[in-house]
């Protein structure tokens, strides 16, 4: 122990405003590798002989609250330019026994290698006063080494410390790592692609890029070992997880493959190939003028020209041959349609009651004998609407991989499903239970929203653990901040994903689902939700716009080990859209044709088939695009920048008789109800 007297008073004072000058311009203060008793020890050893005299037992500054204060505080540093400081750092400020404690311990503490972030869950440190009796028996106040850190400084709650310290030191290591991989003039060249729309979804790097390449500029010109290790440290929180973990991101790849030497047209190619699923041949439009030049030779030479101009397609343009089902009251329009066929209709087939069917039943045996069919259009429709497109020319020939000239789009201006659309922008469709949202009005919609989950032991995923696997499987892997910029690579519609890839780390219990407005940037619409389980997907639309902080529950999935998943609907169908093109949802509405995608037309089966119900009344508002890169004959992929663009470009015009409708992949679980006409009327539930 030891009596309160001015000179250690003075010593406490000059440390908290070296802590304060530590703290100034910093959230980050660190930890020295240093034996915590080991320090207290050389605490006590360096007070000079005669100046720490025995108290009782023990020696004056022998106290528990100083002992725990140096264990905590004492190995505690900041780095600044390069320089570290120590909280020992004021004895050039004093004199006397303190000033040589404080010296002996400044050189002790730099002299050890930084370990970690320092991290409290309270800004006062140590404490300032204890009361006990002195030796004469009389009540003292006894006063301790204590600092109070600034309000700036953040605390971290104890139970997320040891996670927050591993974040960071793995953050430390791989910006370590990507500064002494990539070189400066591999940035350069990346840059430079990007300033030319040479690279695949390079817009979104060039800023963090031109960051990092300044971090590598000073880190490579450094000699000494410590000083990189240092240089690590500071700036790893600093540059932020997206330019200090570069190095595991695509872009990384590109630049590490491009500083090891590798040809930069192979590295590219790599580059693209991990950026854009094979299946998914949609790059942001790069062009040049050789290219466009090169490209119009060889679709001239080949005889595409007149290929290209696209509009909404008609019945009229539809063969009798090319139809599943068509009402009675349009079947004269058809090509090769007979005034007769009518005439030559069997008598219907008296089905029994069928509540529920699958596709292959309905097209096989339900569809031959109906008269009429109405469709229920429901709010989780919405990324189901779908346009047929064809050639304004229909004696071009066909540009695509199937013999005729017609295409499709689906809503939001989509080739397929939500689920592509999430595997072209890098996430996982194949976990055991998937929760993914798309934005509405693509390129419009530029609101900030984001996918949550609260897990059943109250964890939740969302963007602040983006990519983060939690100890259930769980994981945000596709997280956008930026729609109109963050999309721009997979078609300018946004779209997150969480997903759950080990069943059995998951625990029992609630999964509540929900989409968070996180900023709202004036969009008009809102999102499209699918919930995914046991090879099932349930769909969902909200078509309102979000406030600034607002909720939307989408759905609750209970996992139970004996039964496995089952699924709460919350998005009420009042809070969803009520009019898709131009129809009212929670009506029937009546069919005109039903067809396959022309990709199975004639006979033919080309990539995923899908089934159309053309509504009418049905009216695509938008201008799509007039056809896709996956549509495209591998002969004209060669040219796939160009033909991008020609896609956007070509957009078909508008039309009061145009075939839309809802459209259903055969690869994705769904369902849809109809009430189907014959010799009876009875309602379908057809499960696709």
């Amino acid at each position: 122990m030891r009596e309160p007297h001015t000179p250690f008073h003075e010593a406490v004072v000059a440390m908290q405003s070296q802590v304060e000058r530590m703290v100034d311009g910093t959230d980050r203060l660190y930890e020295v590798a240093v034996d915590k008793d080991a320090l207290w020890t050389l605490y006590l050893k360096s007070f000079p002989e005669g100046t720490n005299p025995i108290f009782r037992t023990r020696t004056a500054h022998d106290c528990s609250a100083c002992r725990k204060f140096i264990k905590t505080f004492g190995g505690v540093v900041a780095i600044k330019n390069g320089v570290v400081s120590t909280i020992w750092g004021f004895w050039p400020q004093m004199v006397g026994r303190y000033a040589d404690v404080a010296r002996t311990l400044d050189m002790y503490v730099r002299s050890k290698p930084v370990r970690d972030v320092f991290l409290t869950a309270t800004r006062t440190i140590g404490t300032e006063k204890t009361r006990g009796l002195s030796e004469s028996g009389e009540v003292v106040a006894w006063e301790h080494l204590n600092v109070s850190l600034p309000e700036s400084y953040p605390v971290t709650p104890r139970p997320f410390m040891d996670r927050t310290r591993g974040e960071a030191r793995a953050q430390k290591d791989v910006f370590k790592r990507s500064l002494e991989a990539i070189s400066e003039s591999s940035i350069d060249t990346v840059l430079e692609l990007i300033s030319t729309h040479s690279l695949y979804r390079g817009d979104e790097w060039a800023e963090p890029l031109r960051r990092f390449r300044a971090y590598v500029h000073t880190y490579q010109r450094l000699n000494d070992e410590t000083a990189k290790h240092l240089y690590a440290w500071e700036h790893s929180g600093k540059a932020g997880p997206v330019i200090s973990r570069i190095r595991n991101h695509s872009i990384g790849v590109l630049l590490t493959d491009i500083t090891e030497g590798i040809d930069l047209e192979k590295a590219v190619r790599k580059y693209e190939v991990i950026v854009a699923p094979a299946n998914y041949k949609r790059p942001n439009p790069v062009i040049t003028e050789n290219m466009v030049k090169d490209a119009e030779k060889m679709v001239t030479e080949l005889g595409y020209l007149p290929s290209l101009g696209r509009r909404f397609a008609t019945m009229d343009d539809i063969s009798v041959d090319d139809i599943l089902f068509v009402d009675r009251d349009v079947a004269p329009r058809l090509k090769g349609g007979n005034v007769f066929d009518d005439l030559a209709r069997t008598v219907p087939k008296k089905f029994g009651r069928l509540d529920e069917v699958s596709l292959d039943v309905f097209v096989n045996d339900v569809l031959p004998t109906a008269q009429k069919i109405e469709i229920l259009l429901e709010p989780r429709h919405s990324p189901n609407l779908v346009s047929l497109i064809a050639p304004i020319d229909d004696t071009a020939p066909s540009m695509f991989k199937w013999p005729n000239g017609f295409s499709w789009a689906y809503n939001y201006n989509l080739a397929d499903s939500m689920k592509q659309r999430v595997k072209a922008a890098g996430g996982n469709v194949d976990a055991v239970l998937r929760f993914s949202i798309q934005w509405n009005d693509a390129g419009d919609n530029n609101d900030d929203l984001d996918a949550h989950c609260i897990e059943p032991d109250g964890n939740e995923i969302y963007f602040e653990t983006a990519r983060w696997v939690h100890s259930s499987s769980g994981i945000l892997d596709v997280d956008i901040i930026s729609p109109r910029k963050d999309s721009k690579a997979i078609g300018g519609v946004a779209v997150e994903n969480i997903v759950w890839s080990k069943l059995d780390r998951m625990p029992e219990g609630v999964y509540k689902l929900f989409v968070h407005c996180f900023t709202s940037r004036g969009a008009k619409s809102g999102f499209s939700a699918e919930v995914e389980f046991d090879d099932h997907v349930y769909s969902f639309a909200y078509n309102h716009p979000l406030r600034p902080g607002e909720q939307v529950p989408v759905a609750e999935v209970k996992y139970d080990k004996k039964t496995g998943f089952t699924l709460t609907e919350q998005l009420s169908p009042s809070l969803a859209t009520r009019n898709l093109w131009g129809l009212d949802t929670g009506q029937f509405h009546p069919v005109s044709v039903i067809m396959y995608s022309p990709n199975y037309w004639g006979g033919e089966g080309v990539g995923n088939r899908h089934i159309f119900f053309m509504l009418d009344g049905c009216t695509n508002p938008g201008n799509p695009n007039g056809f896709f890169n996956e549509y495209l004959k591998n002969e004209l992929l060669d040219h796939k920048r160009v033909f991008e663009a020609l896609g956007s470009k070509m957009c078909v015009t508008d039309s009061d008789t145009q075939l839309a409708g809802l459209g259903f992949s055969t690869t994705i679980r769904n369902e849809v109800t109809v009430r189907v006409t014959g010799a009876v009327t009875r309602l379908l539930n057809i499960k696709i």
